[in-house]
C-alpha cells in the first residue's frame, strides 16, 4: 500500500502523553508544534498546562517553535506567556513552512521532531520534509458532534498503520505513564 507517507512515526494521547526528557536523551534539540487542536482547542487562547509544557521544554534544552496555517494576529495572542520561535500562513502540507521552521531553529532536521493532530497537513508534510513526527488525538470538546470527513479518513488510515508493526513506534516508548500526564 501506498499509505505510509500519512503514517506518524508515533502516536499519542496529547502533548502531555509524551516523555520528552526520553526525545532529548534521544537527541532531538527542536520540536515544532501545530497550534489548533494539537496544544489547544481550535482558537482558544493558552492555558496554564501550555504555558508551563513550554517552560519545561526551554528548561530541558529545547527550541521550539510552532507551524501554523493561523494568522499573526492569532500566533501572537497565544504565546504571550511563551518563549517560541513561529511560522504563521504555512499553507500545511507544502514543506515551504516547515523549512522555514527548521531554519528558525537553527538545527539539523534530524534533531528536531514534529508534533500535530492532522495527517493530510501536520504529518504528511512533516514525512515530506523528512521530520520525524508524532501524531496526537486532536483535542475536542465534550459537546462537539461533528469532526469532519477528514477525520473519519484518517480513522481509517490509523487503522491499518496501527496494524503495520513496521510504521508503529518507530520513536521507541517515548510515552509517559497516565499518572505523570500533569505538566
Amino acid at each position: 500500500m501506498m499509505l505510509e507517507k500519512f503514517y506518524p512515526y508515533e502516536y499519542a494521547d496529547s502533548v502531555f502523553a509524551i516523555d520528552y526528557k526520553k526525545l532529548y536523551d534521544m537527541g532531538y534539540r527542536g520540536i515544532i508544534f501545530d497550534l489548533d487542536n494539537t496544544l489547544v482547542h481550535h482558537g482558544d487562547d493558552s492555558t496554564p498546562e501550555v504555558d508551563a509544557l513550554f517552560r519545561r521544554l526551554n528548561k530541558l534544552g529545547f527550541r521550539t517553535a510552532l507551524l501554523t496555517d493561523n494568522e499573526q494576529s492569532r500566533v501572537e495572542r497565544f504565546i504571550r506567556n511563551i518563549e517560541t520561535e513561529y511560522v504563521c500562513d504555512a499553507d500545511k502540507p507544502s514543506p515551504k513552512g516547515y523549512n522555514k521552521a527548521i531554519a528558525r531553529l537553527g538545527l539539523k532536521k534530524e534533531q528536531i521532531i514534529y508534533i500535530g493532530d492532522q495527517i493530510f497537513t501536520d504529518i504528511v508534510g512533516a514525512n515530506r520534509v523528512g521530520l520525524a513526527n508524532i501524531l496526537v488525538k486532536f483535542i475536542r470538546l465534550k459537546d462537539e458532534k461533528w469532526i469532519g470527513k477528514r477525520r473519519y479518513l484518517e480513522y481509517l488510515i490509523l487503522s491499518f498503520y496501527k496494524r503495520d508493526p513496521r510504521y508503529r513506534s518507530r520513536l521507541g516508548d517515548i510515552k509517559v505513564k497516565r499518572s505523570a500526564l500533569k505538566v
